[in-house]
């Protein structure tokens, strides 16, 4: 069953509200915490054109079509931060739609809802 059903909106930070710690055209202003050592599903779709849900270092891509649902299923085996983007080109900001999860003990992700 789902333990949490969530569903979210991510935006990049922009330039000028970055900090040192920030990564250019990679951080977000709301990440995806989610638990490791647990299955974890995906469903995505879109409102205007294709895009591509793609996290390379966990070996993750899903397409996200308007007007259809697709799943993915995938397992967080640490902890961590990771980066992804779309990887469709869906237009001119293509380049500026990232991905940001983070990855937390079951305890942890339990202790924040």
């Amino acid at each position: 069953s789902d333990f949490k059903n969530i569903e979210f909106d991510s935006y990049m930070i922009p330039v000028k509200e970055m900090n040192m710690n920030n990564f250019r055209l990679l951080d977000v202003d709301n990440r995806i915490i989610l638990p490791m050592n647990n299955q974890i599903r995906i469903m995505v779709t879109a409102s205007d054109v294709i895009h591509s849900w793609t996290i390379p270092s966990l070996g993750v891509k899903i397409d996200a079509n308007p007007g259809r649902l697709n799943q993915t299923n995938f397992f967080l085996n640490r902890p961590g931060i990771f980066y992804g983007q779309c990887s469709e080109i869906c237009g001119a900001n293509h380049s500026f739609m990232p991905i940001m999860i983070e990855s937390i003990s079951i305890k942890n992700f339990i202790n924040e809802s």
